[in-house]
């Protein structure tokens, strides 16, 4: 609701200067004019809304409006006022104001200085206008007066006790509302001008007030201001609330501040503030003695003498103190480095690891140049790799081989930036990243620090990148002078040793993995895997059992068995797992005193772990014709892939099925084209379909094209692949073979698979060096440069004398 409405607070009917008066108002040429009898002059008025019984001052600036204003009040005639429908329009018609408004006379009319023309108005009745009439300088219109009719009943008095109850709350509620209003409104009898007087001082719209003033039944009339009211009586409930509660918290702060000033005149009296004292001299020291540069000194020793002026009972004082702590607690001076021995180095490499020559060679490299340039700057390893292949544990053998600190940092599902660079202090319980915390767990500025699982950082969003914050972590340019949101102050991580872990180098960002050094993991042999086991993983979980080799021994064929018949993969993580499990049934024999010792051979693997998990299916899958071995590369290593075609009759249509991606789908295209130019005939007279097993995993790469070709040859031709083949290459239409990635995890994977044969693109013979040497002795390499030379080595025909001389296709 509004105050009762003051000379100083009018209600603007123009907002622009009124042209100035003559001295007196002066009659307009067009004035003489005499009014018919049911006609009224008007004004339009721009911002407010006049209600019978109302008495509203109005300021008043068009020409027309101070000569319709000058006219009623020269003779003393009534005046009617309508609402502007747009509030800005200067020139108004009959279609820019609404055609219900109020009759009213002119109380008093004054000229003010510059020429502005003040008016007071009464509202007396609501009129409809019928008619517009044209020939005075003003708004003239024949009306219609409505008369309001006093209604009584009991819905008319219920809905009035309702609206008198309401607006006395109402003005309870305003501080600006004069007390005696609410007694006018107790005393008012007639629901009619109790409902146009709340409704001529509510704050609300002025089309609600309009609409109100269009509303001639008093019942709905009294409803539509019960409405209007209602809502602006919670607004107005609301708004007390919150400003009674912002009252009550500044009244809690001034108690708390007197309480606390009472409570540190009691801690001076009891001498406690002697204890506080000393904790603040040993903070001091401790800066002193922390080694920080000489700028972060400055900064830490300016943050203690506000601390020291501050309150102990303070909300800041137990943060500032934190963060003081912090920088004292953090390792700022560089310590003396012992001597780099290459040879303790190497033993320490080849002591935890097994085989990975080339990461070794590349440490050992490291420490190299470390020994010739102490003040160098140290590398950003990423290791690449399938799960279980030991990148995590890689890092552990470097720290111990270079005689560092290890920490580990878990980027995996991170997504704000805060846990890289730290949260800023003005937030409550604000910490530095998960950098600076590794560095202070560590307390030495040179450790390994291994960012785990880099590749599975949060995708960025209103919290920030966290990749795009590691982009200073990782670079050996910047990362002298990071900065943490909580240290505030720059700490030099060009000493640590940085080393990332991740299973799939794409979705690492690219500007990310430019400032790492990518080495690759891809997985072990057969072989690897044995000697790996014998070494490492069956002494480790006889521990973890609590067993010793003189109560277990596992013979090598049985190790043997359990990695080619129990595990499928490119690391060593389920082959541990096996392990442990035929361990921990022998140690439940040995628990109960069924025997003191035990000899694990391959037959006595079944007992235990069931029957075998994984049989060689290449012989049985490519045993009939239709069927090739594809390899393919999966993130957690290589893997076979079968293709298989069949035919039916029909009219020369392709299926493809298995859930393949579009370039895969590409390369099967390009296939049965390769192959109509041998059968065009037969393919013109049959359907073909091409389906890879595995159809709930997608697949996609244009690998498989080597592949696909030579099935749809050997279903055409009626001779089978040999099951012991198996290939790799991109095709194209003039039966090339292209070269392709992942040669070693895809051969490795042949090799477990009991592949003896590879076919392999020419172009890729060079990426033969990364296969190991055992590999490379069990398998034998077939190099392609054309799809012919895959038919002729797949099948063991040409493919010109394979269809002249069977027609079984046709």
């Amino acid at each position: 609701m509004n105050p009762t409405p003051s000379q100083e607070d009018m209600l603007s009917a123009d907002d622009h200067a009124a042209r100035p008066p003559a001295a007196a108002p002066a009659r307009e040429p067009g004035a003489t004019k005499p009014l018919p009898e049911d006609a009224l002059i008007l004004i339009p008025l721009r911002n407010a809304v006049l209600f019978p019984g109302a008495i509203s001052p109005l300021s008043v600036g068009r020409a027309s409006s101070v000569a319709a204003a000058q006219e009623a009040a020269r003779n003393d005639r009534p005046i009617g006022f309508l609402l502007q429908r747009d509030p800005v329009q200067s020139e108004v018609g009959a279609d820019d104001v609404y055609w219900v408004g109020t009759a009213g006379q002119i109380v008093r009319y004054v000229t003010g200085a510059e020429g502005a023309h003040h008016l007071v108005v009464q509202g007396q009745a609501r009129f409809r206008v019928l008619e517009f009439l044209e020939g005075w300088p003003y708004l003239v219109a024949r009306v219609a007066m409505v008369e309001s009719a006093e209604e009584s009943g009991a819905e008319i008095e219920a809905r009035f006790l309702q609206l008198k109850q309401l607006a006395v709350e109402a003005i309870s509620l305003l501080p600006t509302m004069p007390d005696e209003l609410a007694g006018v409104v107790q005393t008012m009898e007639s629901p009619a001008q109790l409902a146009d007087m709340v409704a001529n001082l509510l704050d609300v719209k002025n089309e609600d007030k309009q609409g109100v003033l269009e509303t001639f039944d008093v019942k709905r009339r009294l409803d539509r201001v019960l409405e209007l009211l209602g809502r602006r009586v919670e607004v107005l409930r609301l708004s007390k609330e919150i400003g009674d509660k912002t009252k009550k918290e500044f009244d809690e702060r001034q108690r708390e501040h007197v309480l606390r000033e009472q409570l540190r005149q009691i801690q001076k009296e009891l001498g406690e503030d002697e204890e506080a004292a000393a904790e603040l001299d040993e903070l001091n020291r401790a800066i002193d003695d922390s080694g920080m540069p000489e700028e972060t000194l400055r900064h830490a020793k300016k943050e203690f003498k506000r601390l020291e002026r501050m309150n102990e009972s303070s909300g800041e004082y137990p943060m500032l103190r934190t963060y003081l702590e912090w920088l004292t607690e953090l390792p700022w001076k560089l310590a003396a480095q012992e001597p780099i021995d290459l040879a303790v180095a190497r033993r320490v490499l080849d002591e935890d690891h097994y085989g990975l020559a080339k990461i070794k060679r590349r440490i050992l490299e490291y420490l190299a140049v470390r020994k010739l340039n102490p003040e160098g700057k140290s590398p950003i390893l990423c290791f690449v790799g399938p799960p279980g292949v030991g990148k995590t544990s890689l890092g552990q053998s470097i720290a111990r081989a270079t005689n560092r600190k290890f920490q580990r940092v878990a980027l995996g599902g991170t997504h704000d930036e805060a846990e890289i660079r730290g949260h800023r202090r003005t937030y409550v319980g604000a910490l530095p990243g998960n950098i600076i915390q590794a560095i202070r767990r560590a307390e030495s500025r040179t450790p390994v620090v291994m960012l785990d699982e880099i590749d599975k950082l949060g995708a960025g969003g209103f919290h920030g990148d966290p990749s795009s914050a590691l982009l200073e972590v990782l670079d050996p340019e910047q990362n002298s002078k990071f900065r943490d949101n909580y240290l505030g102050v720059d700490y030099d991580l060009s000493k640590v040793l940085f080393v990332a872990t991740a299973n799939v180098l794409d979705a690492i960002p690219g500007p990310l993995r430019d400032r790492m050094e990518v080495i690759q993991l891809p997985g072990y042999t057969e072989e690897e895997k044995l000697e790996i086991a014998r070494r490492y993983l069956v002494r480790r979980q006889l521990e973890s059992c609590g067993l010793t080799a003189e109560q277990v021994s596992i013979s090598d064929a049985a190790l043997r068995a359990v990695v080619g018949g129990y595990t499928r993969e490119a690391g060593v993580r389920n082959l541990e797992r096996e392990i442990g499990s035929v361990l921990r049934a022998l140690a439940m024999r040995i628990a109960e005193g069924e025997v003191a010792h035990v000899d694990v051979d391959a037959p006595d693997l079944q007992a235990i772990l069931g029957p075998v998990h994984f049989d060689n299916e290449v012989a049985l899958r490519t045993a009939v014709p239709g069927v090739a071995t594809g390899l393919a590369w999966t993130p957690v290593g290589g893997d076979i892939l079968f293709i298989e075609a069949t035919q039916v009759p029909g009219s020369g249509k392709l299926t493809l099925t298995g859930q393949l991606g579009e370039v895969m789908r590409e390369s099967a295209q390009a296939a049965v084209t390769l192959a109509k130019l041998y059968t065009a005939e037969a393919l013109d007279k049959i359907d073909l379909h091409v389906h890879v097993p595995a159809g709930a995993t997608p697949k996609d790469g244009p690998s498989a094209g080597v592949a696909m070709f030579l099935a749809l040859i050997s279903l055409l031709s009626g001779h089978p692949v040999r099951p012991d083949v198996a290939m790799t290459g991109e095709i194209s239409l003039r039966g090339l073979v292209m070269p392709i990635g992942g040669v070693k995890e895809k051969v490795l994977a042949a090799l477990r698979s009991g592949v003896t044969t590879v076919m392999l693109p020419r172009r890729n013979q060079k990426d033969l060096e990364d296969v190991p040497a055992e590999a490379r002795e069990k398998l034998e390499f077939v190099w392609l440069d054309r799809v012919e030379d895959a038919v002729r080595h797949g099948i063991g025909i040409e493919v010109a004398e394979l269809f002249k001389t069977d027609k079984r296709a046709a």
